[in-house]
């Protein structure tokens, strides 16, 4: 049976401070390379896409997010593990409720995506000079 491609809705949370980026890193086998993204999730059916960016963050790291702003959608086709995709994401920019988490170094967490993952803040220059990779690449634009 043909695997069904679809797209999917996904809400995304950049947090900064000062110039660094709050992302989860993940290696790419096919592509040999790491990977950075922000933190977020796929939409549920009759979820906002706010209200999924504040249940990720709950989930994922136990995080209350604060000064939530829509900043836009991004439309996201590319290739993993030689798997076409193909994500809608609504990107969000937002705080953290609690100063602890801009005080950590790194922060383990589970996903379905790469358990367990880590979470760390990373300078935004390592992103904007192409030494790491920020993806959805439009990413750029916001930090």
């Amino acid at each position: 049976m043909q695997k069904q491609n679809r797209i999917r809705v996904k809400a995304l949370g950049l947090i900064l401070d000062r110039d660094r980026l709050f992302v989860a890193g993940c290696y790419e086998p096919v592509k040999q390379k790491t990977f950075y993204r922000a933190l977020g999730g796929s939409v549920e059916f009759g979820e906002t896409s706010l209200e999924t960016l504040q249940r990720e963050f709950q989930e994922e790291i136990q995080a209350e997010l604060i000064n939530i702003q829509y900043l836009g959608c991004l439309e996201n086709i590319f290739t993993y593990l030689n798997e076409p995709q193909h994500e809608l994401i609504q990107l969000y920019r937002a705080d953290f409720g609690d100063r602890k988490f801009y005080e950590l170094e790194q922060l383990p967490f589970v996903d379905g995506f790469n358990p367990p993952a880590i979470a760390e803040w990373v300078e935004c220059d390592r992103f904007r000079s192409g030494e790491l990779w920020l993806v959805p690449e439009d990413c750029l634009k916001y930090i």
